[in-house]
């Protein structure tokens, strides 16, 4: 049987990476995705493959990835390795934009999205202290208008306002529901 894969989606500063983090580490058989991204490494973040914007486009017409997209001025990339982890059973995990994921749904067999959510209040605060934007720009990210979620995915949310423990559990419980 083929693996899931896993489409970890939320605003910025929702706790995507740590609930992913907390995750694979409650689940030693879930794959998480290194993604390449045209983000400078100084920035910080996940662990992800850095490339610039040119041979991230001469990768992407080279059809090195399985999914890729343009969000907030960067290119992200799912390598194509991912169909082989999918093929061997194994379930995989990426931070995908919302912006994506009908064309994820229509990419990979058996996708999930796993949907995070936190009150603007812990948002807020949250992107303050991750230190890469300022108080006016936190205020701008979070007047955004939210993405629309493509109707018919197999969607389960997760408020992670709270502790991360909780987060994690309940994420795990609700992919996992038999094996929990």
């Amino acid at each position: 049987m083929a693996g899931r894969f896993i489409a970890v989606v939320g605003p910025s500063g929702v706790g995507k990476d740590s609930l992913m983090e907390g995750l694979c580490a409650t689940r030693s058989d879930l794959h998480r995705v290194r993604r390449v991204i045209t983000r400078s490494p100084e920035l910080g973040g996940e662990n992800y493959e850095y490339v610039s914007e040119s041979l991230f486009a001469a990768r992407a017409a080279g059809g090195d990835f399985a999914l890729h997209w343009k969000a907030h001025g960067l290119s992200y990339g799912i390598p194509n390795a991912v169909r082989e982890v999918l093929a061997n059973g194994q379930d995989a995990l990426a931070n995908l934009s919302r912006g994506v994921l009908q064309a994820a749904d229509d990419t990979f067999d058996d996708l999930i999205v796993l949907h995070v959510t936190a009150s603007p209040k812990i948002l807020a605060r949250r992107l303050a202290q991750r230190g890469r934007e300022r108080g006016h720009e936190i205020d701008r990210r979070l007047a955004r208008p939210k993405p629309v979620m493509p109707v018919g995915l197999k969607t389960i949310t997760i408020d992670n306002s709270g502790p991360l423990a909780e987060s994690v559990l309940a994420a795990a419980a609700a992919l996992y529901p038999a094996r929990v």
